[in-house]
């Protein structure tokens, strides 16, 4: 199972009245995560959307641990949670730099024609995308 790690330093701007990141800050990390994650496996969303396809949230969970603060670094895992060739279903875990977990959490996607929503079969439209992500999905027990 391949986890992309992806860096972020929280900005002033980012956190609330209580001085924490405000909770909805953790998604946009969450999307910065996923696409490292396409990056580091060879593909490109944009490339994909350039192509009349786009791939939106259809489900999306999330818990939050511990907070992060102003000036803090979170450290974003994210990987292939699975995968069945029309829905990809992505893993996230958001760090704190201690090692604990500020945030984890799930997001479900489906590949859709962006003029009309029609779903797509992604393993049909894409192979090799495709194949990256059966070799780095999460294997299971």
């Amino acid at each position: 199972m391949l986890i992309s790690k992806k860096e972020i330093e929280v900005r002033y701007a980012e956190t609330d009245q209580m001085g924490v990141v405000y909770h909805a800050n953790y998604l946009v990390w969450m999307e910065v995560g996923r696409t490292a994650l396409i990056q580091e496996l060879g593909f490109s969303y944009a490339e994909m959307e350039k192509e009349g396809i786009i791939s939106p949230v259809v489900d999306l969970q999330i818990s939050y641990k511990k907070p992060l603060t102003y000036g803090d670094t979170g450290l974003v895992h994210t990987w292939v949670e699975s995968y069945n060739g029309f829905k990809v279903v992505y893993g996230y875990e958001i760090m704190k730099e201690n090692g604990e977990i500020a945030a984890a959490g799930t997001s479900v996607h489906v590949c859709v024609k962006k003029d009309n929503f029609k779903p797509i079969q992604f393993r049909r439209h894409y192979p090799q995308w495709h194949k990256a992500y059966e070799d780095a999905k999460k294997k299971e027990n």
